[in-house]
């Protein structure tokens, strides 16, 4: 198996902070195995989506992959912290809603579905109370956005991710590695899904990971992939104009600007389709100042050719939309790459089913 351990870097020389760490995280997971720290249930499905690293993991798309499936037949909530929003508190998410408000990954959840009910809280049980009290529409499942560490709250389905390129398996704790807590806190998940694989992923490395993360009976092991959309504008009314990846090949420059944990991926995907990228990297949830804004422009008019775009990530580019920096010239040439996700295996169905059933049985015993 080649899962490209090249990404993964241990610091060992902060192996004793690491492990001074791990005493700590690994208390608190007892106080609440021992039920000294209380954990609250709720009488209504929720579902955890998130991670035991320090990075991106794909949790949005698969949050928005599970919000897709259920609100075909339930009213669904997510529930977020919100991260680096300018706000505090219990905030439910409105069409005026901004980045700056709610966090650009809740904002883009709510852009892509309107009608959906989207809050942010940093307490999870205080903002669960506010959902369920909401009696228009009445909440009848929550999905809990990177809330595995927030074990306040017990969680009726708990779904790990993990990332192929960096597996758990792999990781040593905070700040050594990326691990937020020790790996045996997978021990927790009902359902662990390996993100980010290849394309060519090999039947033999499914077994391989499966063998490697070692889970228990009951918890079940799916595997997934990105799949990218169609670019779209950003700032344009007309969504419908997009661009198909395979006609990148004919533009004369290209400028990929990210501001996300890890943009190799999408950086290695868009190789596919063009030889002419130039990329502008900031750090995750990076708010663009002034001079970034300047930064950016200036590079773009550097790059050769008339024909020429700035693709973005859908999270990116939630934080553009409120910066009051862009020049109107600018804001026409930015395109928002989509990503879905795919459960490979051929297991798409039975995954989707996996969660269906968890919320008609949850609901059955409200």
């Amino acid at each position: 198996m080649n899962n490209q351990n090249h990404h993964i870097q241990i610091k060992k020389w902060l192996s004793p902070i690491s492990f001074l760490y791990g005493i700590g995280v690994r208390l608190r997971n007892k106080l609440f195995d021992w039920n000294i720290l209380k954990q609250q249930t709720y009488k209504l499905p929720i579902i955890c989506i998130g991670n035991i690293t320090v990075g991106g993991t794909g949790k949005t798309p698969h949050t928005e992959y599970i919000l897709s499936l259920l609100s075909e037949k339930h009213n669904t909530a997510v529930l977020s912290r919100g991260y680096k929003r300018k706000t505090k508190g219990f905030v439910l998410a409105s069409a005026k809603s901004t980045a700056e408000d709610i966090g650009d990954e809740p904002f883009q959840i709510k852009q892509k579905f309107p009608n959906a009910t989207i809050a942010v809280d940093a307490d999870r049980r205080r903002g669960i109370e506010h959902l369920i009290k909401s009696k228009d529409p009445i909440v009848e499942a929550i999905l809990l956005d990177d809330a595995f560490q927030h074990r306040y709250v017990k969680a009726g389905l708990n779904i790990l991710l993990t990332d192929y390129h960096r597996l758990i398996c792999d990781d040593k704790l905070l700040p050594s590695g990326l691990l937020r807590e020790p790996i045996s806190g997978k021990t927790r998940a009902n359902i662990v899904i390996v993100t980010k694989c290849p394309d060519d992923i090999k039947p033999i490395d499914f077994n391989i990971i499966g063998k490697r993360l070692d889970l228990y009976p009951f918890q079940k092991l799916y595997f997934s992939t990105f799949k990218y959309g169609n670019l779209y504008p950003v700032f344009k009314e007309d969504k419908a104009q997009k661009i198909d990846l395979e006609s990148l090949s004919s533009y004369d420059s290209l400028l990929l600007l990210t501001g996300i944990a890890n943009p190799i991926y999408l950086q290695d995907e868009l190789k596919k389709y063009s030889d002419t990228i130039t990329y502008q990297s900031y750090k995750d949830h990076h708010d663009f100042t002034t001079r970034d804004i300047k930064d950016i422009e200036d590079k773009f008019s550097s790059l050769s050719g008339d024909n020429k775009l700035i693709i973005t990530t859908e999270k990116d580019a939630m934080r553009l939309l409120s910066n009051p920096h862009l020049s109107s010239n600018i804001k026409d040439c930015i395109y928002a790459i989509p990503i879905e996700i795919e459960i490979l295996q051929e297991k798409q169905s039975v995954f989707n089913q996996n969660i269906l059933d968890y919320v008609r049985e949850d609901k059955r015993n409200c």
